[in-house]
């Protein structure tokens, strides 16, 4: 007999692939910071964050069904910006490089559409790598 949590997309493959997505999304992350400039480098950045964010929602909850992990990921990556317009993370962000990168500074308003991009790039790749789950034997 095989091991359903791997054959059947159970919770160890899930937190696999979403550790996978994690790792991937942070190089292209990277490589976008390095690679563009402007506004097209804010805007994957913003829209990479949340990405990110949702795979780090499926790894730690690898149950969690496609919109759910979105709607999670798309509220912490709203609430981190509506937190900015408070100044903590400004503060926070003079002290910390991992702050800056994980907390922001400033509060921009088209930040947020670009969060809900993220999102719905999350959703869109979990949904489209679940396809059907495999068939047991009998």
């Amino acid at each position: 007999m095989t091991d359903p949590l791997v054959t059947d997309g159970g919770p160890v493959r899930t937190r696999l692939m979403a550790a996978g997505a994690a790792v991937l999304t942070v190089a292209v992350g990277l490589g976008a910071r390095a690679g563009m400039e402007g506004g097209i480098a804010k805007y994957a950045g913003d829209t990479l964050y949340t990405t990110l964010v949702y795979a780090l929602v499926v790894l730690a909850a690898p149950r969690a069904k496609p919109v759910t992990a979105a709607g999670i990921a798309l509220g912490i990556s709203w609430s981190v910006e509506f937190l900015q317009i408070s100044g903590v993370p400004a503060e926070l962000s003079r002290r910390s490089v991992v702050a800056r990168l994980v907390l922001g500074s400033t509060f921009h308003t088209p930040d947020l559409f670009w969060y809900a991009v993220g999102a719905t790039l999350g959703w869109f790749v979990h949904t489209a790598g679940r396809g059907q789950p495999a068939k047991r034997r009998t």
